[in-house]
């Protein structure tokens, strides 16, 4: 693949990348409502890093936060319970850049339960804006970078 250009991600592949990122021996889990909240995180921040989306399926507000409708029916069948770990990601879809943001994005958020990670989006403006038009608004990439730039600036200083 030539320098600088970037193989262009689904939110199937972001999920399936956080999915390989859990650890069941210490324990950890990820249910649906989880990876939800971990790939709006994802989209926000390389929003506002990268003036960019990381995957192109939208995110919309529900009951319980932002969610991405087309990935919430892959998962529905889990409910609340553990999705599995996939076997058969294909890591080369990722470069670098975008490993080591996705690497960070689950180490900040990934150690928030569900509930936690459903609670701080409904905190948020992205969420909140477009939950007040009506359930199942899509939140736009707008609103999510201009929420999510104040804190690539803070950490900037």
């Amino acid at each position: 693949m030539p320098k600088g250009k970037k193989r262009k991600l689904t939110c199937f592949d972001v999920a399936q990348y956080f999915l390989s990122m859990v650890d069941e021996d210490e324990g950890d889990y990820m249910t649906n409502l989880k990876l939800q909240k971990l790939l709006y995180y994802a989209q926000g921040f390389h929003l506002s890093c990268y003036d960019t989306p990381l995957f192109d399926e939208n995110i919309e507000a529900w009951a319980h936060g932002p969610v991405i409708p087309e990935l919430y029916f892959e998962y529905r069948e889990f409910g609340p319970t553990p999705i599995p770990i996939p076997e058969d990601i294909d890591f080369a879809k990722f470069d670098d850049e975008t490993r080591k943001f996705l690497d960070e994005i689950y180490s900040i958020f990934g150690q928030y339960s569900a509930w936690k990670l459903r609670e701080m989006t409904h905190g948020e403006p992205p969420w909140q804006e477009a939950n007040n038009i009506g359930n199942n608004t899509i939140i736009s990439h707008e609103s999510l970078k201009d929420y999510f730039i104040q804190f690539v600036e803070e950490n900037e200083d």
